[in-house]
């Protein structure tokens, strides 16, 4: 039986949360050091900056276990104890630039309970829309994921799906400090990307896990450098957790002149995000 009933989670559905923030020189310098070669550079910002703007803060005082913010405040209190970025729809509106004054409003507005394979799951999708001084830059829909702290029945591991010809291809080595990094750059807290002990002994992870939003910002610019632009829309899922310090493959695959299929593998051959990119 739930804590927390599902009446007094939809109770949550319509709060709204706006923060505001500046599009630094530093900012932009830490995100293109950070992903090097892997970011599309020109006189706009390069996709998935986004993510590293108007991050939520919390005093530390206010953390949970896990490194996040507690429940309860502008997300409901998922009684489901851990929580993951399960994918995102992203529509890319207008350029962020240098100097640019984004606000972000963030309204709740979905929370839906399910059974899965191995548990119970409660999904909560945020709609963020930022804009800057001529108007609105980024929409997007996030969904959160909270599950078991531990699966309730235990699902056979599957072989990894045969693989089809792709179009284009990168290879991503993923380390620690890359992990760390980013959870810097997106003021992550969240303890799986960068406390191994906490990952294997709490969260029960073979490893560190790589951020379901960084292998989607890899995705989003290695389309935008085979492209030559970035993405005006841009979906995403997580299929499995990623777990580092490993080598990624990203994959695209042009369907027609304007949208590419495109997925992330693991060293072991299983797909971990699976995402389209649409121009």
């Amino acid at each position: 039986m739930s804590l927390t009933s599902s009446a007094t989670l939809e109770k949550w559905v319509g709060r709204t949360r706006e923060v505001e923030d500046i599009v630094t020189p530093r900012l932009l310098a830490s995100f293109e050091a950070t992903l090097g070669s892997h970011v599309i550079r020109n006189d706009e910002a390069p996709p998935g900056l986004h993510w590293c703007l108007a991050p939520d803060i919390a005093d530390s005082r206010e953390l949970g276990a896990d490194g996040h913010a507690a429940k309860g405040g502008f997300l409901p209190p998922v009684p489901l104890p851990r929580r993951m970025w399960a994918g995102s729809d992203i529509r890319f509106l207008a350029p962020i630039r240098g100097g640019d004054t984004i606000r972000r409003r963030s309204v709740l507005s979905a929370v839906e309970e399910k059974q899965g394979r191995t548990g119970p799951l409660t999904f909560v999708t945020v709609r963020h829309e930022f804009a800057n001084a001529a108007g609105p830059v980024v929409e997007e829909d996030q969904i959160i994921v909270y599950r078991a702290s531990e699966p309730s029945a235990a699902v056979p591991e599957q072989p990894p799906g045969s693989r089809t010809v792709t179009t284009h291809e990168r290879i991503v080595d993923v380390d620690p400090v890359l992990l760390f990094r980013y959870s810097a750059l997106t003021f992550n807290g969240h303890r799986i990307h960068y406390d191994a002990p906490y990952a294997t002994g709490v969260e029960h992870y073979p490893g560190l896990v790589i951020h379901g939003p960084l292998q989607a910002t890899l995705l989003m610019n290695f389309a935008a450098i085979v492209a030559g632009q970035a993405p005006r829309r841009f979906s995403f899922r997580g299929v499995r957790p990623a777990i580092g310090p490993q080598t990624l493959l990203l994959s695209g695959t042009a369907r027609g002149k304007n949208e590419m299929e495109m997925d992330v593998r693991a060293s072991d051959g299983h797909v971990t995000v699976k995402a389209t990119a649409q121009w």
